[in-house]
């Protein structure tokens, strides 16, 4: 659920839930292509700017490290150093170009 905690003209705060809890927007999300952190950034610095979510692709986890592995390893949550909510980006366009 989201809450819109203050409104200015077109800009707005909130914050919404989800199963491991609350995100505070707007937000800095990171991508996190394959489970693991990109660019000149360190789980450490993350961590220091408060990033709260990382953007994860589904078809470049499935591909590396692998759907199996990340199970074994108790999910995504526990497979990253880095704790924070996760968003999964779908995968179904990539899937599709790869089939045509």
């Amino acid at each position: 659920m989201f809450t819109v905690l203050k409104q200015e003209g077109t800009a707005r705060r909130g914050e919404f839930q989800t199963v491991h809890g609350t995100v505070q927007t707007p937000a800095f999300m990171n991508v996190a292509t394959a489970g693991a952190i990109n660019g000149a950034v360190s789980a450490f610095d993350l961590k220091d700017i408060g990033c709260q979510v990382q953007l994860c692709n589904t078809y470049h986890l499935h591909v590396r490290p692998g759907d199996k592995l990340i199970k074994e390893l108790g999910g995504l949550h526990k497979f990253r150093f880095f704790r924070s909510q996760n968003f999964a980006k779908s995968a179904k366009r990539a899937f599709i170009l790869i089939l045509t």
